[in-house]
């Protein structure tokens, strides 16, 4: 048969074909695969529960697709640490994307769940093609035709959750938060600005007091391991370079609570305030902010109280995806996901969906009260990969999820730290249920390098301790 022959006999169905193909096209219902021999398995977030879940997924069993508006996952313990020039940022991050092709991945955010159909409405979280390459990406919101669906047969749902605010007045506007590496980015180079600033000859010693006053709000492990972090810095590099600066400097943490570090043993609060105090932090509990403006806040019971640089450190509320989620029971509280303990989310009508599990921040075992850390949700993660690796095998079911604490730390400053453990597992094993100072130091910097997720930053995280140690912190602002 000839060429033209051939040509004649196929050219007709060319552009019915075409248009087939441009129909199926123009759904933006991105629910096919090149095989769809394996079920696929989506994983919303690349935070602690679906970064774990991705790196131990069988890729093999699954079609595995993740969804996150982060390209990267962030190591949240050393947040504070890349924010003072302690680490570099990199060491703080890990690529989702270092597992493709094997794992399909989209910059984009969930907005809604369609559990009887099994699809996910999602928008884009890249930068339209037509926007201006030097805008803010954070302001630049996806035109609604960018939307698309996605179904799955399997979901995990790890949204993590977002900074809580309480709905004060100018918190967002004007307060900076530590949630991840692009917070840790700005409150850096906000520190470093509000020294130059100072540095200004046209300046009074009081405006200059007024930019050198660093607060915090929020007295958990994150306010407090920042204000030490910021305090070591403050007392090192920015005291050799702006030493005429110095002396005018002052940290606050406020914490509305009666006391900071809740969660830790009453002797360990203690000996942390007392610490932190001794070294001139001051620590207001019991304060109430009413509002924030630009450059001060509104303290009940200070009144006004000018700063240069404030970080909001205040828990969590719900991501924007659990808020908006219907079909499912939700606690009356927080509005976290209820779980069963195999962490499948529980229906409206009180049963658990055998396909959609939920974890982290974002989720909530029923009776069972865990505190929202990277602890948690990293263990709720690994249960979960294990569950599905053995569903895709058609395995046995793991045993019911059960949290084991291996305890809490927080760095203090000045190569200090506490540790807490529940003594009840402490006298199981032998380990130390509480200890401090140089011991504790050495105990957060060895646990934090051993939760390092990839021979890279276990590599490059000692190495910038070390570096830092001997010719100190980098506090050049570009």
């Amino acid at each position: 048969m000839s060429l033209a022959t051939i040509y004649a006999t196929h050219s007709s169905a060319i552009p019915r074909n075409l248009k087939i193909c441009r129909r199926i096209l123009q759904k933006r219902d991105f629910s096919w695969t090149l095989s769809r021999s394996k079920q696929r398995m989506v994983i919303l977030g690349s935070g602690w529960g679906g970064y774990t879940v991705l790196q131990g997924i069988d890729k093999k069993l699954w079609d595995v697709t993740v969804i996150s508006p982060n390209t990267y996952f962030n190591f949240t313990p050393l947040l504070a640490s890349t924010a003072v020039g302690t680490l570099e940022f990199r060491t703080a991050i890990e690529p989702v994307r270092r597992y493709t092709p094997a794992v399909t991945f989209y910059q984009a955010w969930c907005d809604d769940i369609d559990f009887a159909h099994k699809a996910l409405k999602c928008m884009p979280a890249t930068r339209p093609s037509d926007a201006e390459p030097t805008g803010d990406p954070d302001a630049i919101v996806p035109p609604p035709e960018n939307a698309f669906t996605l179904h799955y047969d399997k979901l995990i749902i790890a949204v993590g959750a977002y900074s809580q605010t309480f709905n004060i007045p100018g918190v967002k506007e004007h307060a900076h938060f530590l949630k991840d590496v692009r917070d840790a980015r700005r409150i850096r180079g906000r520190i470093l600005e509000c020294f130059e600033q100072a540095s200004q000859p046209v300046l009074s010693d009081q405006d200059r007091r007024n930019l050198l006053n660093f607060c915090i709000v929020g007295g958990g492990p994150t306010g407090v391991e920042f204000s030490a972090e910021l305090h070591d810095l403050l007392h090192t590099e920015i005291n050799e370079h702006y030493r005429a600066l110095a002396k005018l400097v002052k940290i606050t943490v406020i914490d509305v609570a009666p006391s900071i570090l809740g969660s830790f043993d009453q002797s360990l609060r203690k000996y942390t305030e007392k610490t932190l105090s001794r070294e001139g932090i001051r620590i207001l509990t019991s304060h109430h902010v009413e509002r924030v403006e630009k450059g001060k806040m509104i303290v009940k019971e200070l009144g006004e109280v000018p700063f240069g640089l404030l970080v909001w450190c205040t828990g969590l509320s719900p991501n924007p995806l659990v808020k908006a989620v219907a079909e499912v029971t939700k606690h009356p509280k927080t509005s976290s996901l209820m779980t069963n303990d195999h962490l499948n989310v529980i229906m409206a009508d009180g049963k658990p969906n055998p396909d959609v599990w939920a974890i982290g921040d974002a989720a909530q075992i029923t009776d069972a009260h865990l505190p929202a850390t990277a602890q948690v949700a990293s263990q709720k993660g690994k249960y979960v990969m294990k569950k599905v690796n053995r569903l895709g095998r058609d395995q046995e079911s793991p045993d019911p999820f059960a949290f084991h604490n291996q305890g809490s730390l927080a760095y203090i400053g000045n190569w200090k730290a506490i540790y807490d453990r529940p003594s009840a597992e402490g006298s199981q094993d032998g380990f130390m249920s509480k200890e401090t100072g140089r011991v504790a130091w050495l105990l957060w910097r060895s646990a934090y390098f051993t939760m390092t997720l990839s021979v890279r930053n276990k590599i490059l995280i000692p190495t910038y301790w070390f570096l830092n140690w001997i010719f100190g912190r980098d506090i050049t602002r570009f």
